[in-house]
């Protein structure tokens, strides 16, 4: 599969690894959460491969297989390394399709490079609109406190964290919706990622402000979320970025976890389908 160059300025081009179906479809990117791959995406892929869409899913700099240099981690340059992708693949009419942190590629992709390229985008489980909780920002479902032991965790031992945190991923009201085997999936795309890379995007994550990047977005949006999400709860984000975008419909996947494009595969895709039709 081909490697895309992102240039980051005239020293420093890093290579992301992409995944392309091919064909003559419309173009459909996904963006993959942290810290996992796009190989993440499986359950996806060959439901709109068959629907006729061009699939594309490329490794976020720093994860899965792509380079992993040790800056380039803030959003500004990850939206530019989603400008390299399409411009490369020479895409256009796209569905960007952003998961978890990958929301937020897409809000400030729009926000930065506009909507030229753009049918549509999707917001799955996703960060923005600003998920720290401030004084400006009451309703950001993420304390500094819980924020600092998260990067504690993953500092002091990754195998622990990653162990840990796959589980809350796929977990709703205590119980495991995947199965273990595609935990231990997860977990092995978890150890792929680069130690800086992770520390950097869990703070951009964490501490990025999109609520005026979501007022750029005006072609058609989907908010897909769980109502069981205990990672990025839907009500201090997914529910807000639909209000934010006028676009935009929403989604409410019941019981569902964060990770419901793997526990739900079946109704993700159902509605993800449903409004590519648009």
């Amino acid at each position: 599969m081909p490697d895309v160059t992102a240039s980051s300025g005239l020293l420093s081009r890093t290579k992301v690894h992409v995944d392309d179906s091919g064909g003559s479809g419309r173009p459909v990117v996904l963006i993959h959460g942290w810290p996992l791959s796009g190989e993440s995406w499986s359950e996806q892929v060959g439901p709109l491969r068959d629907a006729g869409y061009r699939v594309v899913a490329y490794d976020r700099r720093g994860f899965g297989r792509s380079d992993k240099p040790s800056k380039g981690y803030d959003y500004d340059t990850l939206a530019d390394d989603l400008d390299s992708v399409l411009t490369e693949l020479e895409l256009t009419d796209v569905t960007l399709v952003g998961f978890s942190m990958g929301g937020g590629e897409v809000a400030r992709y729009v926000a930065k490079h506009g909507e030229d390229r753009i049918h549509s985008v999707v917001f799955a489980a996703a960060v923005p609109p600003y998920l720290m909780k401030t004084d400006d920002n009451p309703d950001g479902p993420l304390t500094e406190d819980a924020a600092g032991e998260m990067e504690q965790g993953l500092k002091d031992d990754r195998a622990t964290f990653f162990d840990g945190f796959t589980t809350d991923f796929f977990s709703a009201g205590g119980e495991l919706k995947v199965t273990e085997e595609q935990r231990q999936q997860a977990i092995a795309l978890c150890h792929q990622s680069d130690q800086t890379a992770a520390l950097g995007c869990m703070e951009a994550f964490g501490t990025t402000d999109f609520r005026d990047d979501l007022t750029k977005v005006t072609v058609p949006a989907l908010v897909i979320h769980g109502d069981a999400d205990g990672i990025v709860p839907v009500e201090g984000s997914g529910r807000r970025t639909h209000a934010a975008i006028a676009s935009s419909e929403l989604v409410v996947v019941e019981g569902a976890p964060h990770g419901f494009n793997v526990s739900h595969a079946e109704e993700f895709n159902r509605s993800l389908l449903h409004f590519l039709e648009r």
